[in-house]
């Protein structure tokens, strides 16, 4: 299967989707690790209770959420931050275009090879 590649109107179409989601996916992951502290707690006090409940309940949304980034073919980079890669071509080169929660636009690029500190201007 071949990956999808964004240009950057493609790109900038699936921003009110990412708006929409990568705040949902860093509460659901912060959930998710505030739940797996209690259930430590919980499992060494011999119970699980509604901290298991709540783990499971934020495991599922993270799941779905990711599941719908790969779905579009967005990497996600860091859920904390926000920050995805958009899969691109550029003078024959595959690049990825580099956007973060909270930047108006698709406004940055970086090589395959290289991260978020390399980024450039488009």
């Amino acid at each position: 299967m071949t990956a999808r590649l964004f240009d950057v109107e493609a790109a900038e179409a699936a921003l009110p989707m990412l708006n929409e989601l990568l705040p949902r996916i860093r509460e659901s992951r912060r959930a998710l690790i505030a739940s797996s502290a209690r259930i430590t707690e919980a499992v060494q006090s011999d119970g699980g209770g509604v901290a298991g409940t709540d783990w499971f309940s934020a495991q599922q949304s993270l799941r779905t959420d990711l599941t719908l980034l790969a779905d579009e073919g967005i990497l996600l980079r860091d859920p904390e931050a926000g920050l995805v890669d958009f899969p691109a071509e550029r003078d024959g080169t595959r690049v990825f275009l580099c956007w973060r929660l909270g930047e108006e636009r698709v406004a940055w690029f970086h090589e395959e090879r290289a991260g978020f500190s390399n980024r450039r201007p488009l």
